[in-house]
């Protein structure tokens, strides 16, 4: 099925009911019927209800379709995309390991691998995103690769398949930050990923009024995200994981727009004379775009813009005149956001001396949009 079919129906059979919308099940304990029952539960390979962190329907539902959807063995929850970050990485490494992670990651991965992994002797070595040969980059004690493609803030795509490819033969799993696209415009694991990560607080549930997060594994990857999800008590919430199942619903319908209006703007931004470069993938001028068209069925409706750097002290009457772009870190709403972007360099500094701006376009009307950015960059320039 296409994945405007799939994200209608996965994920409502068996733990449903055969309920279109699957219900809030609001639970933490599980009570049992007598003494033989609480062994033969925890015994038994089939889901069982058992204890609220363990799941309910609710979290069923929404990680079954979201398994599905990714092509995945199975799917755990979490109650953030940090989280699911976190969780994924200390799945797979132990003390004396290195991992190798994007040089354009998002800010939290970063910070969460600069500050903790060192904490137990985990050594975190940043690369290119448009590196040639990953393989230059493996020692004996690389365990993974952190891929995030594109890369946040800045947006340049890696070749997940050479990637794969060559870790494949050392052994070193790959982990794929998927929140851009979704599995919607894109399956790591069908390019040779071992994980799929999502915020789902972002696209999945699209209304900006919960936090989630999904890692989906392949079948070999799949135990050790299962285990390392259930011992560090990961789990997320029931009204979360409802918002979030219901939100999927639309997710490829709500893409498709997301995407239309995001050209339309990033179209007529790369014409406009205070702008520098567009970061985004879709369009030819941005670096890695035949890597988009060759893997990708699609594009969501966040990229970046590089301000001419002369103006550089006005950059506060960009924000502040804008009238239909709020100004927000997270994204993935039907609202259109504006947010400074602030690019993190290790292996290479990063190249552009003007201002980034980190733009979400919404579902507003895209001339509604593009008069309202019109009107503040005229504004920067008088």
């Amino acid at each position: 099925m296409k994945a405007s079919t799939q994200v209608v129906r996965a994920g409502r059979a068996d733990a449903a009911h055969n309920i279109v919308n699957p219900p809030i099940y609001r639970a933490s304990t599980v009570l049992f019927e007598n003494y033989a029952q609480i062994f033969e539960i925890r015994q038994s390979k089939e889901r069982r209800l058992y204890y609220g962190r363990n799941g309910t329907p609710t979290t069923w539902c929404l990680a079954d379709a979201i398994a599905e959807l990714e092509g995945g063995a199975g799917c755990a929850l979490f109650p953030s995309g940090l989280a699911a970050i976190a969780t994924s990485i200390l799945a797979f490494v132990r003390p004396g390991d290195s991992i190798l992670v994007a040089d354009s990651v998002y800010g939290a991965t970063r910070i969460f691998c600069d500050s903790h992994l060192p904490k137990i002797q985990v050594k975190t070595i940043y690369y290119p995103p448009a590196v040639a040969n990953i393989e230059n980059y493996f020692d004996d004690t690389t365990r993974l690769i952190f891929v995030e493609s594109p890369g946040s803030q800045t947006f340049e795509m890696q070749d997940l398949p050479a990637i794969a490819k060559a870790a494949r033969a050392r052994g070193i799993k790959i982990l794929a930050d998927n929140t851009w696209a979704s599995p919607v415009f894109f399956r790591p694991l069908d390019f040779g990923a071992d994980v799929s990560i999502q915020a789902a607080t972002k696209y999945v549930v699209g209304h900006s009024d919960a936090l989630a997060g999904s890692v989906a594994a392949s079948k070999d990857a799949w135990p050790a995200i299962e285990a390392a999800a259930r011992h560090l008590g990961q789990c997320i919430g029931p009204d979360e994981a409802y918002l979030a199942q219901r939100g999927l619903r639309t997710l490829a319908v709500r893409l498709s727009r997301h995407q239309e209006s995001a050209m339309a703007v990033a179209r007529w931004l790369e014409k406009h004379p205070l702008v520098t470069r567009v970061l985004y993938p879709p369009l030819e001028s941005s670096p890695g775009h035949e890597i988009w068209v060759r893997d990708f069925a699609g594009a969501s409706g966040l990229f970046s813009i590089v301000l001419d750097e002369k103006y550089k002290a006005r950059i506060a009457l960009l924000y502040d005149s804008l009238k239909l772009f709020g100004i927000g870190a997270s994204w993935g709403g039907y609202e259109s956001l504006i947010y400074p972007a602030d690019p993190v360099r290790t292996a290479e500094p990063w190249p552009a001396r003007g201002s980034v701006v980190r733009l979400h376009i919404g579902l507003e009307n895209p001339r509604d949009l593009i008069d309202d950015l019109e009107n503040a960059l005229s504004l920067m320039r008088a």
